[in-house]
């Protein structure tokens, strides 16, 4: 699945307990539709993203960036400590393209693409055949 959309806040790098890293930040996605009585209403998702390939993208994953993501949803719910209803959803990130074509954009996706290809390459030569 794909969407495009504007970060809402600037992308942050988590370590967890194991050392692996993840990329976290939030999209907005606009849409609009207009009704049968020619209104126009305007709608906006947001997602929480989570991106694990190389913590390297942060760097360029800013505020107000628009981002077009490939991946798969999910959608979560809990209740809060007062007995209140929650829903979101998640979005677990595969490829980033940025819109904008900066520089800087370009290099840090080169690096993260290289970054890729180098633990495929490390995964392929573990098999034991």
């Amino acid at each position: 699945m794909n969407i495009t959309g504007r970060l809402t806040r600037d992308a942050e790098v988590k370590t967890l307990d194991d050392n692996r890293q993840v990329v976290n930040f939030s999209v907005a996605v606009n849409d609009s539709y207009q009704t049968k009585q020619g209104e126009r209403v305007e709608q906006t998702a947001f997602f929480d993203c989570s991106y694990w390939i190389t913590p390297n993208v942060a760097k360029i994953l800013t505020k107000g960036s628009l981002v077009e993501l490939t991946g798969r949803v999910s959608v979560r719910a809990w209740t809060d400590m007062d007995g209140k209803a929650h829903a979101g959803l998640n979005f677990h990130t595969s490829q980033i393209k940025l819109h904008g074509g900066s520089r800087k954009a370009a290099t840090v996706q080169a690096t993260a693409q290289s970054e890729s290809n180098n633990t495929k390459q490390e995964t392929e030569d573990d098999l034991p055949f």
